[in-house]
């Protein structure tokens, strides 16, 4: 059977359905966790506490891009050039990565995902890159297409990124006007732009947890989308085999 993969949603109001909002997630999420062999489930929030109770039926989960993060999260205020974010969202999401992370879990977080990773775990962002960073490269597109390649990263060696992507250094494309600042206690960065920015964090002790702060999603067809998504769906298969060996046991046998 495929690994189940939930994928988080955000909550869409503009324009609303009926009058209604929605619970939805791009479809490039779905359509790459699928291409990659995995059972693409949506991750809706009604309840912060379900998360725990999702958890006991996904064998990963997909971070996905959204709303800024609330300040509130990493002990800021928001700053003028902040934008509009969906606490609701982020505590829900804040809970699913503890819980996740903590049971084993393979993680793939992508943009804010990447974010909501560090800041889970006590780090804290850059309420603006063009504002908190000297010389800061276009990270936010706004003349590209969402798909295009907009600037280099170089990858550190020796991480599980390196390892995934076989190279040094990258093209991604861009779309993101926060950034990780102070990171995490235990994880480790593991790509940064041209600019210092951080684009990419990992935790070395967990069995699969990477995050990125570009799109791949946005460019399915990519090398570098295909070999990040099918190392987390292979990963996610492999906890399914490990959690369905440690059932079969006989009870008490470990």
């Amino acid at each position: 059977m495929r690994p189940a993969i939930g994928i988080t949603t955000a909550t869409v109001d503009d324009p609303p359905v009926h009058g209604f909002a929605r619970y939805a997630a791009s479809h490039g999420y779905v359509h790459c966790v699928a291409d990659a062999g995995g059972l693409p489930l949506l991750l809706p929030y009604p309840d912060p506490a379900l998360a725990g109770e999702y958890l006991a039926h996904l064998d990963g989960v997909l971070l996905t891009g959204g709303l800024d993060v609330d300040p509130f999260f990493y002990d800021q205020e928001p700053r003028p050039e902040a934008g509009k974010v969906d606490a609701a969202r982020d505590r829900f999401e804040i809970e699913l990565i503890r819980a996740a992370h903590a049971g084993g879990l393979p993680i793939f977080a992508i943009c804010k995902g990447a974010q909501m990773l560090n800041v889970a775990f006590g780090g804290s962002l850059l309420q603006d890159v063009e504002v908190s960073v000297a010389g800061a490269l276009r990270h936010e597109q706004k003349s590209l297409r969402w798909d295009a390649h907009a600037h280099h990263v170089d990858v550190v060696a020796g991480t599980r990124l390196a390892i995934l992507v076989d190279a040094n250094r990258v093209r991604v494309n861009s779309d993101h006007h926060q950034a990780v600042d102070r990171v995490a206690k235990g994880f480790v960065v593991t790509a940064r732009a041209d600019d210092g920015v951080v684009e990419g964090l990992e935790d070395p002790d967990h069995p699969w947890c990477v995050g990125v702060q570009w799109h791949p999603e946005r460019m399915p067809d990519d090398d570098l989308t295909r070999r990040l998504f099918a190392a987390f769906v292979e990963a996610a298969s492999r906890r399914r085999v490990e959690q369905a060996a440690q059932r079969s046991l006989p009870h008490g046998v470990q």
